[in-house]
């Protein structure tokens, strides 16, 4: 399953697949525009990390043939306009910013040549940062799959699957692995309030794959590890902070207190795209603020008094002490401290990842 999906050559288009309209309806829009797909990231139609990041290198692409339609001289200065506007559209996931500086990078190594040839160029560095998503994320289910134990339960929170990335996912990655690889298990899917990624999305993901999937309500997590049904809680992650603290969907922090309180490993499942070594610790990372009507007026029907006040953050942060590991395609991070996240991601990240702060 891929979610979005370049169309034609450079004069081509960026397509991606609805994700407001799932599960009911699988929908597919043409981004022909920045315009388009900023506000495709912005509402949510492409989401989780990777694949806003794979989404945003996509753009640079299509904002460069907008650039070569209005024949504009200066065209390296008009598209780090355009990488600006698309930073803009959302705070928090990393991805967004580190493939923007990417694409960016790459059209400064060229910005002396036409920008028929640097459009080319632009394309092939959109399509390896797909790429290299899709084998982080085959890699990460390698090395997570041992960790899902046999006949045990997993309890995962919103989306961490292809939906989210360029294809197979972080977090579900690492089940479809043991699930191919013929482990038995059970996955209980957090519903994600208030916008049900975790029901409209997860779930449905794993019924695709033919996993045994169980759906609860947010609330019912403590119930569910309490009865024992739960053997270890995965997660995403869309930053990790220098130190391991790792920003992820709102509730993410509560599931990891409650698998503290009950003796359960909780791991994060990311590539290294997602790490910010530039951030010491979760308490600088920026946490997106979205509108009161998700909260009050979920799938258009009012739920709360007209009026009332409503505070509707996207993301918390779950301090690393509660951690038992980051699973990366470079393999799994533990114990969660600064020395062994720099010995194992530092290394690996790439030098132009200067430039956007988030």
């Amino acid at each position: 399953m891929r979610p979005l999906r370049w169309r034609g050559d450079v004069d081509g288009c960026l397509e991606l697949l609805d994700q407001t309209r799932l599960p009911n309806e699988v929908a597919w829009i043409e981004c022909g525009d920045v315009a388009t797909l900023h506000e495709a990231i912005r509402s949510l139609r492409v989401r989780g990390a990777p694949a806003i990041g794979c989404a945003a290198a996509y753009g640079v692409v299509v904002a460069a043939k907008e650039i070569a339609a209005r024949r504009v001289a200066d065209w390296f200065g008009e598209l780090c306009k355009a990488c600006d506007h698309l930073a803009a559209a959302r705070p928090t996931a990393v991805n967004l910013f580190w493939a923007l500086r990417r694409m960016r990078h790459c059209a400064e190594s060229v910005c002396a040549e036409p920008l028929d040839a640097a459009r080319a160029c632009l394309l092939r560095e959109a399509h390896a940062i797909r790429d290299e998503d899709a084998a982080m994320c085959r890699a990460i289910g390698r090395h997570g799959a041992a960790l899902i134990p046999p006949g045990g339960g997993v309890l995962t929170h919103c989306n961490a699957g292809a939906l989210a990335t360029s294809e197979y996912g972080t977090a579900l990655a690492m089940m479809y692995t043991a699930h191919e690889r013929g482990t038995k298990f059970r996955v209980f899917v957090d519903e994600t309030r208030p916008l049900l990624q975790g029901a409209r999305l997860t779930a449905w993901e794993l019924m695709q794959a033919g996993i045994d999937v169980t759906l609860i309500c947010d609330n019912m997590a403590a119930q569910v590890m309490r009865e024992g049904r739960v053997s270890i809680v995965v997660t995403g992650a869309d930053r990790i902070a220098a130190n391991g603290d790792t920003a992820n969907k709102i509730g993410t922090y509560g599931v990891a207190v409650l698998a503290k309180a009950h003796g359960i490993p909780f791991y994060v499942a990311a590539p290294s795209s997602t790490f910010d070594l530039t951030i010491s610790n979760g308490a600088s990372i920026p946490i997106e603020q979205r509108g009161a009507a998700e909260v009050c007026e979920g799938f258009e029907r009012r739920t709360a008094p007209v009026g009332v006040e409503c505070y509707n953050p996207a993301f918390d942060v779950t301090p690393a002490g509660l951690i038992a590991g980051i699973v990366t395609e470079l393999g799994v991070i533990r114990p969660v401290d600064r020395e062994t996240i720099h010995k194992v991601i530092g290394a690996a990240l790439d030098p132009v990842q200067g430039g956007y702060g988030g």
